[in-house]
């Protein structure tokens, strides 16, 4: 039988996965950052993108963040996600809107717009909207 390590992955309104994994590959602002049981303690900072939480050998959860925090310890795991949503659970329209939405800000060169946050929040809208698609088609 596999080691495994205690993950639990949440956001500031609620807990979005909790249990054990052999494997769990972070999206970190570095790159992709894969941590097995027994890991040496380690704190970072996760950007926009998948969360692969291996929990079998056929068996994978993705979970997608906004970016984060990440705390290994050698037996646990823990996400404090900016936001975090399975792809079952994200609304593609409603998506699709907010990207348009952060585009047309973008766009409108409007002097009481916080250019960066606008930035910022239409590259995740882009890469939530891409993870979603990429799970569609698999």
């Amino acid at each position: 039988m596999a080691s495994t390590v205690k993950v639990l992955v949440a956001t500031a309104e609620r807990e979005v996965y909790r249990g054990e994994a052999e494997m769990l590959v972070a999206p970190g602002v570095a790159g992709d950052l894969g941590i097995l049981p027994k890991h040496a303690p380690l704190l970072c900072a996760l950007t926009a993108g998948e969360l692969r939480i291996t929990v079998g050998e056929e068996e994978v959860d993705e979970v997608f963040v906004s970016g984060g925090f990440m705390e290994v310890q050698p037996d646990m795991i823990t996400v404090l996600a900016d936001s975090a949503e399975r792809a079952h659970d994200i609304d593609e329209a409603a998506a699709q809107a907010a990207e348009r939405k952060a585009k047309e800000v973008l766009e409108g060169k409007q002097d009481d717009v916080d250019y960066a946050v606008a930035e910022a929040e239409l590259a995740m809208m882009t890469a939530r909207l891409l993870w979603l698609r990429k799970k569609k088609n698999h």
